[in-house]
């Protein structure tokens, strides 16, 4: 059987704040037991509240942040390993698009500069024939090579992320990672960006890693979701699955919380009580069981593992309940 495209084993990534002068250190305990798997050519939606880890874990998985502990595995390769090693390749192989495309553009460097460096640094063609890998860059995500010489400040946020979607395919990766790619884009321009990236994925089978809070677009994008809460994957599962029936008390609260037409308004929605806790003092047992509408003794005693059921994974002592009466 062939190792998945990316790997991750338990990942915790935790950062600690204050220090010597401030007095009130701690540790913020951002990832905790995470883990996945991302198949060729899947795209794999991770969901949560903001504050969840979901931006944390996409930085871990590209390595500007790197894991305190747990294991990530690329074509069945050490990531750490092979970034040091073979930095070059470790790049190549995984890129990320950002949510502000304004901010990933260098200001002073014309677009087809932004989109040749990459090209230049890889190695990826030879100098005479850049200025035509750009342009076909470009034309790959539907721009034409009139916006060679721009500037970033001379496009609109769809057209910057155009060019940034474009600098990340230069390298030909086959993981692309997209941190909330189209929440600072208007309605109409979002989805003409989601459909991008899905010729993409067709026209060349890149995976994607898709961070996001908006369920609407996962539920279009999506193979695979996975749901977070306060640092942990408490549901992951077919798009299919899940878009019938949620097992975790979190997933049908987030999942009812988004509009939908068409859904019985008198539908009961599932009201969780509560803030959500502090990542720096994360509750006993079950994270979720201050909010939790189902929440018992045990789950505040008993963290509880990610389980199989139900043809998904899900962490919650009393999933079984979550299932449709046969």
């Amino acid at each position: 059987m062939n190792a998945p495209l990316l790997r991750a084993q338990n990942l915790v990534k935790e950062f600690h704040t204050g220090g010597r002068w401030s007095g009130s250190a701690g540790v913020v305990h951002a990832l905790s037991d995470v883990s996945f798997d991302i198949e060729p050519g899947e795209t794999l939606a991770v969901v949560g509240e903001s504050g969840c880890g979901k931006s944390t874990l996409a930085r871990c998985v590209t390595a500007l942040n790197l894991q305190t502990s747990g294991t990530l595995l690329i074509d069945g390769q050490n990531a750490q390993d092979l970034l040091r090693r073979e930095p070059l390749r470790f790049r190549r192989m995984i890129q990320i698009v950002f949510q502000d495309p304004y901010a990933s553009l260098n200001p002073r460097r014309t677009i087809q500069q932004s989109i040749g460096d990459a090209l230049r640094l890889h190695r990826m063609c030879k100098s005479k024939e850049q200025r035509d890998a750009v342009t076909a860059l470009l034309e790959r995500v539907g721009l034409s090579s009139d916006y060679l010489g721009r500037y970033p400040h001379e496009l609109s946020g769809g057209q910057r992320q155009r060019v940034a979607i474009a600098r990340a395919l230069a390298v030909q990766p086959r993981l692309m990672v997209c941190d909330e790619p189209v929440s600072a884009l208007d309605v109409s321009i979002q989805a003409q960006i989601i459909n991008l990236l899905k010729e993409i994925q067709k026209a060349l089978g890149v995976a994607y890693l898709f961070i996001s809070h908006n369920l609407a677009l996962v539920r279009h994008i999506s193979d695979r979701i996975a749901v977070m809460y306060l640092g942990q994957i408490v549901e992951i599962g077919p798009a299919d699955a899940m878009r019938r029936n949620l097992l975790h008390p979190y997933s049908r609260a987030l999942f009812a919380a988004t509009p939908e037409i068409g859904r019985d308004k008198t539908a009961a929605t599932p009201m969780l009580r509560g803030d959500v806790p502090s990542p720096i003092n994360p509750p006993s047992g079950c994270r979720f069981h201050t909010r939790c509408p189902i929440a018992r003794p045990r789950c505040a005693q008993e963290a509880p593992l990610l389980r199989e059921l139900d043809g998904r994974q899900v962490r919650c002592h009393f999933a079984e309940e979550m299932l449709p009466a046969a």
